[in-house]
């Protein structure tokens, strides 16, 4: 072979910069936690974890409360859906405030956005009903089967008298708290009183019963079994949430300049001089994680940003009279030494798309106006001739009063020389019901000018009196 085949051909390729994630394999941490295994989380406490709790706390309290609060009468909040409206305490919504919703929910999403992008997953590790109803699931654990180790020896037995007890406790106990919350849950779609009643004397309809059922098993299935697989493989947030991170967002992060080299020391030795890092190795970061990942190897999708293992390895470096943060909520920009941006472009797009939903969800509902017309015509006679002579319109008039109170409304018409309305023109309509009221117009055929003529129903609240009034066209009809 020629000197000149030896030669590689000159190229113009620019090389990627790779950063190199050295993964330790001490304590053989990821053969021990493989997709699919039981993982056994471990007790912690401090301060991120006191946060959590009481956060969870707070949150499961005003889920299974909630649904009990009357206001003027009513239950205070009810998505009723046979019903078509939703009640949020003054304020009743129906299908023709599909706009409001629309707005309601698009404000959501991008506070979502906005606390992702600033402070990474929080709303996994404190907020989510998975991570708030597991923590529950896994307190009863501790207080029926004892700690983690405990719990991992309790599986390993052989079946018995003493593990069958403690397992149909833990199990019977994620069974009651799955029924309360199925209830609950079920009480934000039905009158709760009415469904507390039916569900104790045996006296719910089917379908209930297996919405109770299904919602039953679908948070025992969740909390107790499945757990962190609906994190890692069914929740579609840990999968997109990268798109809104950035080198200033906030996440769980271990120093690995400070934290390498790894390894085991006594409390009273010179980690410098044995070359090692502040990491002392304890794989207690990994034990108390309910996703069972190991924060050192990095940043990964698993991470639900709950801060347990900052609490477990701030109490390790108390104990070993290192400084606090090794793994620390903070930026890829600070570890690197560089500016942290708080306050950035996409942070503020997202603040002022939020500010903007804001703005026109509080124009919505101060402009509502809560009543509702609809007409609907005789289908089968346009017009016809009564004995007097006169051209006579059949309509059916469909008011809806969206508040919640019981109002008296006056109806009247526009666009027509010296109508005759017959039927009634005061109404009283029951609060957040539809009056559906048939009537006919008649008119003097001399008086119309045409086929067609424009004309506008016109429905004024004057009881109690509140400025409160519509407007609806429709068309009167002339014989041919």
């Amino acid at each position: 072979m020629s000197a000149n085949e030896n030669k590689k051909p000159p190229t113009n390729e620019v090389k990627i910069p790779v950063k190199n994630v050295k993964i330790h394999p001490a304590k053989n941490n990821h053969e021990r936690y493989k997709p699919g295994d039981q993982i056994y989380v471990r007790k912690n406490t401090g301060f991120f974890q006191k946060l959590r709790q009481r956060m969870n706390l707070v949150y499961f309290a005003f889920f299974a409360i909630l649904p009990w609060l009357q206001f003027n009468g009513h239950q205070a909040v009810l998505f009723d859906i046979s019903e078509q409206r939703f009640t949020l305490w003054n304020l009743t919504l129906w299908p023709q405030d599909l706009t409001l919703l629309a707005l309601l929910f698009i404000f959501g999403a991008f506070l979502l956005f906005f606390v992702t992008t600033f402070l990474g997953r929080v709303w996994c590790g404190y907020m989510c009903p998975q991570t708030v109803w597991t923590f529950i699931f896994i307190w009863f654990e501790e207080k029926i089967e004892g700690s983690a180790n405990q719990r991992r020896k309790l599986d390993q037995q052989k079946m018995s008298g003493k593990k069958l007890w403690k397992k149909t406790l833990k199990h019977t106990s994620w069974l009651m708290v799955s029924l309360f919350t199925a209830m609950t849950f079920a009480g934000y779609f039905s009158p709760m009183n009415e469904l507390f009643v039916n569900i104790v004397t045996l006296n719910t309809t089917g379908t209930m019963a297996i919405i109770l059922a299904f919602f039953t098993f679908a948070t025992y299935g969740n909390a107790g079994w499945m757990r962190e697989t609906v994190c890692l493989h069914m929740c579609p947030y840990a999968r997109f949430q990268s798109a809104m991170f950035d080198k200033d967002t906030l996440t769980v992060t271990y120093d690995t300049q400070r934290g390498e080299n790894r390894g085991a020391r006594g409390r009273k030795q010179d980690p410098k001089a044995m070359n090692l890092g502040d990491c002392i190795d304890c794989n207690l970061c990994v034990e108390v994680c309910p996703t069972g990942i190991d924060i050192r190897n990095g940043l990964q999708y698993e991470c639900i940003n709950c801060g347990s293992c900052v609490d477990a390895c701030d109490s390790v470096m108390t104990k070993m009279k290192y400084d606090k943060g090794l793994i620390r909520y903070t930026t890829e920009h600070e570890l690197d030494g560089k500016k942290v941006n708080f306050v950035r472009a996409k942070l503020i797009g997202y603040a002022a798309i939020i500010l903007i939903m804001s703005i026109l969800l509080v124009l919505q509902i101060v402009n509502r106006v809560p009543l509702s017309l609809d007409i609907i015509r005789d289908r089968t006679e346009l017009a016809k001739e009564n004995f007097n002579g006169d051209i006579e319109n059949v309509y059916t008039l469909k008011i809806l009063n969206m508040s919640q109170t019981d109002n008296t409304y006056k109806l009247s018409i526009k666009g027509l020389e010296s109508p005759q309305w017959h039927g009634k023109q005061e109404v009283l309509v029951k609060a957040a019901t539809v009056f559906t009221l048939p009537i006919s117009i008649s008119v003097d055929p001399y008086e119309l000018k045409g086929y067609m003529t424009d004309i506008t129903f016109t429905v004024e609240q004057v009881s109690p009196q509140d400025d409160v009034s519509i407007e609806h066209e429709s068309r009167f009809f002339n014989k041919n």
